[in-house]
């Protein structure tokens, strides 16, 4: 296949889909959620630049509230208390919007941050196949899940597991290997078609 060193650029969102988007939102956050490597953190901050909005991530949260790293809360006191860390931190974060906020893997995984989400967000499910996640999450040695075990089969058992209740979101957008702009367009496109007035 014949390169020509150039990519189509992708469309900008019109300012109408922006206006409709943040009107939708009102005080509400979008909530990103997917897998470790699926791009809520790269493309959470498009977004909330697309949208003149401010980007949370809730990892980086739980770190500030704990003084420790992710890998270290889960190495010291276990995957359970750092659950019950995670559903606190973003329980105060949904109280923030209107925002982005970038989730971690597992946590639209717990029935009652879900219900949170569902009251105070939108969620949007960032759906990654297995060999998009696989090079991203190869480029980071920081992810608990992964220290121990085969990555390709690590990943496919939470694709398995957590994609079921991820499909509970309020809209998927597929993250793959095009320019991140592109699928911020998308997101916003999906969300516009949410919106009960500019129609």
């Amino acid at each position: 296949m014949i390169r020509f060193g150039f990519t189509r650029r992708a469309r900008k969102p019109a300012p109408r889909e922006i206006i409709a988007v943040k009107e939708l939102l009102a005080d509400k956050s979008i909530v990103l959620v997917g897998l470790m490597g699926c791009g809520k953190s790269a493309i959470g901050k498009r977004l909330a630049a697309a949208l003149d909005l401010p980007f949370v991530d809730a990892d980086d949260e739980i770190e500030k509230a704990a003084g420790k790293s992710i890998s270290e809360i889960f190495e010291d006191h276990g995957e359970a208390e750092f659950r019950e860390g995670e559903r606190k931190v973003i329980a105060r974060l949904l109280t923030n919007g209107p925002q982005i906020l970038a989730t971690g893997g597992g946590a639209f995984m717990d029935t009652e941050t879900r219900a949170r989400v569902a009251e105070n967000g939108i969620s949007v499910w960032l759906k990654a196949d297995l060999p998009v996640l696989l090079r991203r999450v190869a480029r980071r040695d920081n992810r608990p899940l992964l220290k121990n075990g085969n990555p390709a089969e690590v990943m496919e058992k939470l694709m398995r597991e957590r994609y079921p209740t991820y499909s509970e979101a309020s809209i998927v957008a597929e993250s793959r290997d095009v320019p991140h702009e592109q699928i911020v367009t998308e997101i916003i496109e999906k969300l516009y078609d949410l919106s009960p007035d500019e129609k």
